[in-house]
C-alpha cells in the first residue's frame, strides 16, 4: 500500500506541476504582449468605436461639418447671384472680373457639394448628419436647400 500511495502522490505532483507550468506560460504570454495577437481583432473594433461613436468631439465636429458644407454651397450661390446682378450695370473691365469670380465660385460650390455628398456616403459619418439635412446635395440645382 505504501507504494501505491507514493505513486499517487507523485502523480498528483506531476499533474500539479503541469498545471503550474501552464499557468506560468499563460501569465508569461500576457506579460510579454502575446495576448495582443489574440485580442487584436476585438481591440481594433473597440478602438474604432471609441474613436467614432463614443467620441463626443468626433460626433459634434461631424454634425457641424455637414451644416458648414451645405452653408458653403449656399454662400457661393448667393455670391454668384449678387455678382450676376452687379454685372448688368458694370463696365467691360468689371464684367471680365465678375466672370472670373463667378467661375471661381462655381468651382467652390462644386467642391462643397462633392465633399458633402462624399462624407454623407461614409457609413461612420451618416449617423451624425442632422435629420433635417438632405442625404445628398444636387450638383445641378440652381439653389441648394439645407433642410429636407
Amino acid at each position: 500500500m505504501g507504494q501505491i500511495r507514493e505513486g499517487a502522490r507523485l502523480g498528483a505532483y506531476a499533474v500539479a506541476g503541469i498545471i503550474g507550468l501552464a499557468a506560468l506560460y499563460v501569465v508569461g504570454v500576457f506579460a510579454f504582449g502575446g495576448a495582443g495577437w489574440i485580442t487584436a481583432p476585438f481591440r481594433g473594433e473597440a478602438d474604432q468605436r471609441e474613436n467614432t461613436v463614443a467620441s463626443g468631439e468626433f460626433r459634434q465636429t461631424t454634425y457641424e461639418e455637414f451644416f458648414d458644407l451645405c452653408a458653403a454651397a449656399q454662400n457661393a450661390e448667393g455670391t454668384i447671384e449678387a455678382l450676376r446682378e452687379e454685372r448688368e450695370n458694370a463696365s467691360e473691365t468689371r464684367k471680365a472680373h465678375i466672370d472670373q469670380s463667378i467661375t471661381a465660385l462655381r468651382s467652390t460650390r462644386i467642391e462643397s457639394v462633392n465633399t458633402y455628398n462624399s462624407k454623407a456616403a461614409q457609413e461612420h459619418r451618416t449617423a451624425f448628419r442632422d435629420k433635417d439635412l438632405p442625404y445628398r446635395l444636387d450638383l445641378d440645382a440652381e439653389r441648394t436647400t439645407c433642410t429636407d
